[in-house]
Parts: C-alpha cells; structure tokens; sequence
C-alpha cells in the first residue's frame, strides 16, 4: 500500500550549490596567467560593448525603463551617459558585449560566452563603490572585478565541460544566470548560506530554450538573451539578501528539481534521451582552468565554430578573388559541433539568422577578404547576391578526428578546412586551420591582435586622448587593479 503524502524533511543543500559556494568563498587565486588573461579579457569584452553602440537595433534597447529615472549612485553603461538601477545596469552591460557576437567564448559539452558575466559584475561594483564613497568608505577596486570574473568564468565553463544543456534544448544562459548570482551575490557581501541560497533560485527560476538560436528562428534575441540571465542575477542576488530563502534540493528533489523536470529528458522517438538519473558531471574541479583557456574571437565576429573557416576563406581569398563565377562547388570539412548548430541552407533572415551560418561566414570572406559586423546587415546582403550563390555551392562535411579533438581536453582544437574546385576541373589545396588565433595555443600571436581590436573599438566611441588612457591603463596590470571601480567607471562615460 503505497503513501498518499510527501516526507517534508527539509534537506542540505545540493552538492553541487555547495562546491560553488565554497569555490567563490574560499578559492585563492594563484595563476598569473589567469589574472593576466582576465585583464585581456576585460579589455575585450568592453571594447565589444563599444562597438555595439554603432548598432541601432542594439541601442534602442538601453536606458532606464521609465525616461528621466534618477538612481542615486546608478551603475553606468560603458559608452553611455545612461545611470541605473544595478538590475538594468547589468542587462544593458551584457546586452552591448553580446550583440556582435564578437567576446570571448567557451567550447565544451555546452557553448556560452562566459564574458557575458561581465553585465552583473560591473553593474554591482559600480554601484556599491559610489555608495561606499559617498558614506566616506574605501570603494572596490578593479582586481575585485577581475576576481569576479575569474571566478564567473569558472563556474560557467566547468560545468559545461561535461554537460550539454543544448542537447535537451535550453540554453547556455542558464550558466550565465548561476555564475552571475554566485558572484554578484558574493560581491554585495553574502555569506555561505546566502550564495547558496541566491544560486538555488537561479536553478529554479525557468530556463531560456535555445530556439531563438537555431533555424528556422534565429533572432535577434540571442544578442540579449545572457544580458537578460545576468541581470537576472543581480535581481536573485538582492532578492536573498533581503532574506528570501533559499530551495536547498533545487536540483535533486525527485519530480520537481532541475534534474527531472528539465535535464532527464526523454522524448518520444527517443533522439533526446538522458539516463533516469541524469545528474550533472564533472572532469575537474573549479579553479582557473577555463579563463586560462578561453577563446578570444579576434578576427571575425562570427560564431565561434566558425572562426577558423574564416581564416581558411581570408587565406583562400587571393586566389578565387577573380574566379568567383568559375567555381563549381566548396567544400568544408568541419566537426560534428559546427553542423549541429551553424550549418543551415535556405533564406537568412537578419543579421543575427546569418552570423551563425557557417556557409554565410566562410563565402564572405572567400568574396571579400574579411568579415565585419557590417557585412551581416540587411543592406550588404542584398546588395551583394554573389554571397548566397556561393552558400549554394558549399557542400559540408564531418571530419571525425576533428570532432574527437574538439573534445579532448588537451587539444580543445575547433578545426575547419576548405577546398575550391573550379569548373575547369581544377581545385586550391585544401587549407586547413586547427586553432584560431584567439586560441591559448596561439596567444603570443593574438594578444597583440586583441589589443588592436580594443584600440580600434574605443576609437568607435571616445576621442583621441581619452581612447589612449584607457588603453594605458588597461596595459598597466598595477595600476588597473589598484583602481577603485567608480573611477575607472568615470572613464567610460561619453
């Protein structure tokens, strides 16, 4: 005779909120190369929110919700005048570092743009520095930013190591939404009860699919759908330290958790199936493994499986430049990620329907000799038909050892090739990249690349003057740390 009630003894908290409560408390930080990536890494991220600020359809979203809103002490939005609540603040922040397309990224079981954290930690020391000014206390400083986002890129990327959201259809924002409430939790002072507590909402609080993502949806949503996940946490953050509890099985509870509810899924012609006790898994413990291996996109802003495919098509470019309409079919050899998820045929329907289109990526390059931001809008596009005939043309297909070496930790390559065979009956070599250069493998090649493309995206926002203190200071590893985050803050208001 089975019982018609429910055993109500409140548990422990999940295993896993907390290990990510002790790791934000507790982990030191020793890994220079860390510390020293992470100010990379913060220079990117800014100089891509800049360079959104071109964008229109970007910009129409920023600013307080309520016109001629005063916030005392409100966070600032890089490029902006704009002053707001920390909540705002934080979704206008990581929505002009996503919408390009163009920060940094992490590949794994799960994908994601772990810089997207970026939104909430700002946003909150921002705004607790010009409080504690104003109450004659000693503000944050810029290494407790850096920190945040050593430890925010921690917790989203290791545990996509072993997880695949996307394979049960949600998004990796959720793990943009669980860093984030970790950190900023933590930055605005809570206590081990009150991470885990902040992090357990975070699980429960409904997750984004991915359909905004994929064909035949792609939109524009992708652009600030982690700027909403981290704002949102500034918002679960706030909430638990007005004392709002926490739901200590959020993952496990049998029926109700995360794990049943929304990761052991099982549909019915069985092509999505977990295991009955799908829980997630882990390779590694947290520490600094994945800001010390993040993918810097440098080159192209463009999904990040296609970033070698674009400099295959740049090295290609020279030589079919002038035989466009003699080509008779393209060739690209690529991993199963790529196909899975940025490999479409048919009509793009805008800007952000054709940067996570493999054929689109690889046939500007291949007609142009580079890809930019520009060259997804509407106007280009149609102006320039010789893209989709090229698309039409584009046969793709998985190299198996690619696929393997994507996945192995010690390689982590995201590899792409390609080969033009003309009319004639002749054909390029096939030219293959490996590694793109915003690969830790390539980092003494890159960095100055980076660096470059943070010069030339200040330069979109402030003038002469202004652009080369910021980037002088952001080169001084002493000097930015020690800066307190108003005033580095200051810096960045046009």
């Amino acid at each position: 005779m089975s019982a018609n009630y429910d055993e109500n003894e409140r548990p422990d908290y999940d295993q896993v909120i907390q290990d990510i409560a002790d790791y934000v408390l507790d982990y030191q930080i020793e890994s220079d190369e860390a510390w020293d990536t992470a100010r990379n890494c913060l220079m990117d991220t800014l100089g891509c929110g800049l360079l959104a600020l071109r964008f229109p359809e970007c910009t129409k979203h920023l600013g307080p919700l309520v016109e001629g809103t005063v916030v005392p002490h409100g966070a600032r939005v890089p490029g902006t005048q704009f002053r707001l609540d920390p909540v705002k603040a934080a979704w206008d922040i990581g929505c002009i570092v996503r919408w390009l397309d163009f920060n940094d990224t992490w590949l794994a079981a799960e994908w994601g743009h772990p810089s997207d954290n970026l939104g909430g930690i700002l946003a909150i020391t921002d705004f607790i520095s010009q409080r504690r000014v104003a109450q004659g206390q000693s503000p944050l400083s810029m290494r407790k930013v850096l920190e945040a986002m050593i430890k925010a890129h921690e917790i989203q990327g290791v545990i996509a190591l072993e997880n695949s959201f996307n394979r049960v259809g949600l998004d990796h924002v959720v793990l943009v939404k669980v860093a984030s409430t970790a950190v900023v939790t933590w930055l605005m002072g809570g206590n081990r009860e009150q991470i885990m507590a902040a992090v357990s909402q975070a699980w429960v609080d409904g997750q984004s699919l991915r359909t905004y993502r994929h064909a035949p949806n792609a939109g524009s949503r992708k652009s600030w759908a982690a700027g909403d996940a981290t704002s949102r946490a500034v918002r679960l953050a706030d909430l638990t330290l007005l004392g709002e509890m926490g739901i200590p099985s959020a993952l496990t509870a049998p029926q109700w958790g995360f794990y049943d509810v929304l990761f052991n899924k099982t549909n019915k012609d069985q092509k999505i199936k977990a295991p009955e006790d799908a829980q997630f898994k882990f390779q590694r413990d947290y520490g600094s493994y994945v800001m010390e291996n993040i993918l810097f996109k440098i080159s192209f802003p463009a999904e990040f499986h296609a970033q070698t495919a674009c400099e295959a098509a740049v090295t290609l470019h020279e030589q079919v430049k002038g035989k466009l309409d003699e080509i008779e079919k393209i060739v690209i050899t690529t991993h199963e990620s790529a196909i899975r998820i940025i490999s479409k045929k048919g009509k793009l329907a805008n800007p952000a329907d054709r940067d996570h289109c493999l054929q689109y990526m690889t046939a500007v390059p291949l007609a142009f000799g580079n890809l930019t931001a520009d060259h997804y809008e509407d106007q280009f596009h149609q102006a320039n038909p010789i893209i989709d005939e090229l698309r039409e043309k584009m046969e793709v297909i998985e190299n198996k050892q690619y696929s393997e070496d994507y996945h192995n930790p010690e390689k982590r390559s995201i590899a792409n090739a390609i080969q033009i065979f003309f009319k004639d009956g002749s054909s390029t070599d096939q030219v293959e990249v490996q590694y793109p250069i915003g690969h830790r493998r390539r980092r003494e090649e890159g960095i100055p690349v980076l660096e470059n493309k943070f010069r030339q995206n200040l330069a979109t926002r402030f003038p002469a003057a202004r652009s080369r203190l910021i980037f002088d200071l952001c080169k001084d590893k002493h000097h930015l740390q020690s800066m307190p985050v108003n005033e580095f803050m200051d810096l960045l208001v046009i």
